[in-house]
């Protein structure tokens, strides 16, 4: 009974690996899409936090 137990867990956790890797193989656009937007605002949110070390010394 315990190697059936065992078996079963390890098909299930194959079922899941192989769910997981399909949903991202289908909506691969999606998350670089989501990924560059990300990065972008990232981007964004650390040039205005983070001011140039020379700025006062501009004329």
């Amino acid at each position: 009974m315990k190697v059936a137990r065992f078996v079963l867990k390890v098909v299930a956790a194959s079922l899941i690996a192989a769910a997981a890797i399909c949903a991202v193989i289908a909506y691969w656009d999606k998350l670089v899409t989501f990924g560059k937007s990300l990065c972008g605002k990232v981007r964004a949110a650390r040039e205005i936090v983070c001011c140039d070390e020379y700025e006062d010394y501009v004329e």
